[in-house]
């Protein structure tokens, strides 16, 4: 989406501001003198371009690509490319939503391998009709885990033609959530979840000024917590030799401060911008952050950000064909998660979690949640995959969420594992809604005292159909009386219709 339309350096970002012309300024966190981070040790500036590095002590490489086909070749399957101009799905705009003129293409003149370890996307004009490459993850389940911590790295050579007004190179990933069936434009997108569901924005040039920016999408469009379209944006920051090598460009996602969690973009192992939790709001923020994502790569012309920046219209008819984003490896890195979410108690605990919506999904698998939640043991029966921890004792307002849950080919039904000792005349609902907390559910069911909280019971529910990959919240209403506890939970599932 990248809906930097009004994105314009500013002082401190880089250069001066644009005269005549409102700077918009996110509310960030700067940090100005550049210290380099010892954990992001697999983002050292001088690793080799074609050599993906292995991960820091204590961190998994969960992800990645080196671009070693032959001369020629397009990726492999664990991408997909975005062809045309726009997805489809439901708030899809035209142009990607950002203005850019070129149409996206799978032909190895835009998207190729050079042999030697790297992969170029170069945008191409033909009598001023412009040609380039987007391609984005098959997967969507890249997240930091409830206590643990995700780097995102690419190796990456900036375009460096000769004219470069319009030219929008760009490594950024979406949430999960913005995905309804499929991936790319060969699946179905709900477009309108943009940008509650977030988006981080990893490197972006424009202009080819030789200068990176870094941000954060979410709540609403426009304004919200991310003063959208702008973002919760580094602003453009001046990027010497960007454009003659290769450079590594990162962002941890930290969620190890489960009171407030943090995004830092790095260039080099350098860091030079920070968003909070604390800065966005726990709500928005675990709308945003607190899921699995998926990463893209493109090299866009023309739109809304290097327009802004130029005050200009591009591309201009000058602007130069040929120049490629050069990308030398993609790698993602995960921690251990402790437990612990964004605003709330957390699950996970490095443990092996499950995606599939058809498998048994144990309760203590959510990624972010609201409220207290205390996870304890259980001596219910555990089926296979499935441990012997349960959610105990949920009450109102209690919500978990799971990341990155894969729907496949549909599901219209379900069925939880659940026990209640509630007191009685107490009861309550346990909702399944889809992407955003907010968003109203797909299914409910309602429960009362099961003969006491070690007494388990398998209750089914119709949902709507529901397919693709999607962020599921489990959310817990009651409207007794001083919000009693009414229901634990041990694991559950979606079985296939």
């Amino acid at each position: 989406m990248r809906r930097q339309s009004g994105w314009l350096k500013g002082p401190g970002t880089g250069g001066a501001a644009h005269k005549g012309r409102v700077t918009r300024r996110a509310a960030v966190v700067l940090i100005a003198a550049l210290a380099p981070v010892a954990a992001l040790l697999a983002t050292a500036g001088s690793a080799s371009a074609t050599t993906v590095p292995p991960p820091p002590s204590g961190w998994t490489t969960a992800y990645s690509d080196a671009f070693s086909s032959s001369a020629g070749s397009g990726v492999d399957s664990s991408w997909t490319y975005d062809q045309g101009t726009q997805y489809n799905g439901t708030g899809c705009a035209a142009n990607w939503g950002t203005g850019e003129v070129e149409r996206n293409t799978n032909s190895t003149s835009n998207v190729s391998e050079d042999g030697s370890g790297h992969l170029n996307i170069t945008p191409v004009s033909s009598g001023g009709s412009w040609t380039s490459g987007r391609i984005e993850t098959v997967a969507s389940n890249f997240a930091a885990p409830a206590g643990g911590e995700m780097e995102v790295s690419a190796s990456i050579k900036q375009p460096n033609p000769g004219s470069g007004l319009g030219y929008w190179p760009a490594f950024w990933m979406l949430g999960a959530g913005f995905r309804s069936s499929g991936a790319g434009t060969s699946g179905t997108m709900t477009c309108s979840n943009w940008p509650s569901v977030g988006e981080i924005d990893i490197m972006e040039d424009v202009n080819a000024l030789s200068e990176v920016a870094g941000t954060l999408h979410c709540g609403t469009d426009p304004g919200g917590p991310c003063n959208e379209t702008t973002g919760q944006s580094s602003g453009l920051v001046a990027c010497s030799g960007c454009q003659t090598g290769y450079n590594t460009y990162s962002v941890i996602v930290n969620r190890t401060n489960t009171s407030n969690e943090s995004i830092t973009w790095y260039l080099n192992g350098n860091a030079y911008h920070t968003v909070t939790e604390s800065q966005i709001g726990t709500s928005a923020w675990q709308a945003a952050v607190d899921h699995g994502f998926f990463l893209i790569l493109d090299a866009a012309i023309g739109g809304g950000f290097p327009n802004g920046v130029c005050n200009c219209t591009t591309p201009a008819s000058s602007t130069s064909s040929g120049a490629a984003m050069s990308v030398g490896y993609v790698a993602v890195y995960t921690t251990s998660g402790s437990g612990g979410g964004g605003g709330g108690g957390g699950g996970g605990g490095g443990k092996s979690c499950t995606t599939t919506a058809t498998s048994d999904i144990s309760a203590d698998c959510y990624s972010a949640s609201q409220g207290t939640i205390d996870v304890t043991s259980t001596t219910d029966a555990d089926p296979s995959g499935v441990d012997s921890n349960q959610a105990a004792q949920l009450a109102n307002g209690d919500h978990l969420e799971y990341s990155g849950i894969n729907f496949g080919s549909g599901s219209s039904q379900f069925d939880a594992r659940v026990a209640s000792g509630a007191a009685g005349g107490v009861s309550g609902l346990v909702k399944v809604v889809l992407d955003n907390p907010a968003n109203a559910p797909v299914g409910s069911f309602a429960v009362a005292n099961t003969g006491g909280w070690s007494t388990w019971k398998t209750i089914p529910a119709n949902i709507s159909t529901v397919t693709g990959t999607h962020n599921v919240y489990l959310e817990f209403s009651s409207g007794a009386g001083g919000n009693p506890p009414f229901v634990s939970l041990h694991y559950f599932n979606f079985p296939a219709h």
